[in-house]
């Protein structure tokens, strides 16, 4: 077993708010670290998405260096409260947000803390165990000075946190490196399907760009816009394309994985751990995946999607989902197409005008009568999924590969930090 030091938090580390910007400040300026960022990342990306109109002197107060731990301040449930991101380098003129603390570490604790330990250490069972203890939800929990005052680390020697910064490190990494390539070839596939399908600068027979060599266009009354001639326009439930899926499960041996909207975060599985059997699954747990589907959640600002498709047989035999998921059936030939088509926009922006409901706006199974589709012609629309199918197929790969990479994250986080799992030396 390692041998395992108590420390106190505030010896270590000093505690500082974020910065309390306007609304104007935002979206331009220098880098910025929000509370979204803080909270999907164990450490800060290599480039801040977000950007904050700063003065000099702002930039100083709130400045973010390496070593620095940002915690998540406030939220409405102790799960978001005090998640952590470590900064790795130095972020010049980069500021952080009023929704987040900044630890920033003493001299004390140089010697003492491994900077990418501390990121996995501090999403662990036992800190976050610590701050839910210790946490008072009225209307917001919120992670404050006093909290801090008391709050204690349990490191082991700095040698053997450095080893296991280091392991875990490479495997989020390899997460994050699989998330950047996934990113980029959706992009890629997106690029193209606009091209094609929104600008309608498919090849031509000679090759060429179809609208801007001249093609035929025709007007359609659905869309209120000229499309190719030839080509249909159709509602969504119903058409060469695909067709709505209905609730329903097959009965099944054993259990399989349910996943909620709640376990889908945009078009990443976040979760894996509920598992149900056929005669005592929840009720809401009655919609099957099949090969060749997409599925979208129905809430109103909900953007979660799913892909099943050629490298996913796993979602179809070990899965199943919500009816708070719709879902439909596409053909061979027509899946990433569709796939596309609900993430090009037009889908989610349709879906939040139409849902309804008292307390959850939603859309329900007839509502996608009122959506409408453009159904390319048979050989433009095969070009199409031969040319993106190789991107979905690494995509899909990586996926689950990620999955797997987390899952032994997760696994042998409790396991290397208490002592159980030993690193050898020459990692």
């Amino acid at each position: 077993m390692n041998k395992i030091n108590e420390h106190r938090f505030a010896d270590l580390y000093e505690i500082a708010s974020g910065i309390s910007s306007t609304p104007e400040q935002a979206g331009h300026g220098f880098p910025f670290a929000s509370f979204n960022t803080v909270f999907n990342n164990y450490f800060l990306p290599e480039t801040l998405p977000d950007l904050m109109d700063t003065s000099s002197q702002e930039r100083v107060k709130y400045s973010i260096k390496k070593g620095d731990v940002l915690l998540t301040r406030t939220s409405e449930t102790f799960d978001e409260l005090a998640m952590s991101c470590v900064a790795l380098k130095d972020y010049p003129d980069a500021t952080f947000s009023g929704f987040v603390k900044r630890l920033r570490p003493k001299a004390e604790a140089e010697g003492v803390v491994d900077e990418k330990y501390l990121g996995f250490y501090l999403r662990g069972y036992l800190f976050r165990r610590t701050i839910t203890n210790h946490s008072i939800l009225t209307l917001r929990a919120s992670f404050n000075e006093d909290i801090f005052s008391f709050l204690k680390l349990f490191l082991p020697e700095y040698s053997q946190q450095t080893k296991i910064g280091d392991f875990l490190y490479l495997l989020e990494r390899k997460i994050s490196l699989n998330n950047a390539i996934n990113a980029e070839l959706e992009s890629v596939a997106r690029t193209l399907y606009d091209y094609w399908f929104t600008q309608f600068d498919f090849p031509d027979e000679n090759g060429k760009p179809y609208k801007s060599s001249g093609g035929a266009m025709e007007y359609s009354k659905e869309l209120k816009r000229e499309i190719p001639k030839g080509w249909k326009v159709a509602p969504l439930p119903k058409n060469a394309l695909c067709e709505q899926i209905s609730s329903g499960v097959d009965e099944f041996e054993e259990e399989k994985i349910y996943l909620s909207t709640s376990e889908v975060n945009g078009m990443e599985i976040t979760d894996h751990t509920i598992t149900v059997d056929y005669a005592t699954r929840p009720a809401r747990a009655n919609m099957q995946p099949t090969m060749n589907s997409v599925w979208f959640a129905k809430m109103k600002d909900t953007l979660k999607h799913l892909l099943v498709s050629d490298g996913a047989d796993v979602l179809v035999s070990d899965y199943l989902l919500s009816t708070g998921f719709g879902g439909l059936k596409c053909t061979e030939d027509s899946i990433y197409y569709v796939w596309n088509y609900l993430n090009a926009g037009y889908f989610e922006s349709k879906k939040n005008q139409i849902a309804t409901g008292a307390t959850q706006q939603a859309i329900n199974d007839t509502d996608l009568k009122e959506f409408f589709i453009i159904v390319p012609a048979s050989d433009v629309l095969k070009k199409f999924n031969t040319a993106v199918a190789p991107y979905y197929r690494l995509i899909c790969q990586n996926r689950f590969q990620s999955k797997d990479l987390t899952e032994l994250r997760d696994f042998l986080l409790p396991l290397l930090m208490n002592g159980q799992v030993h690193i050898k030396a020459s990692l």
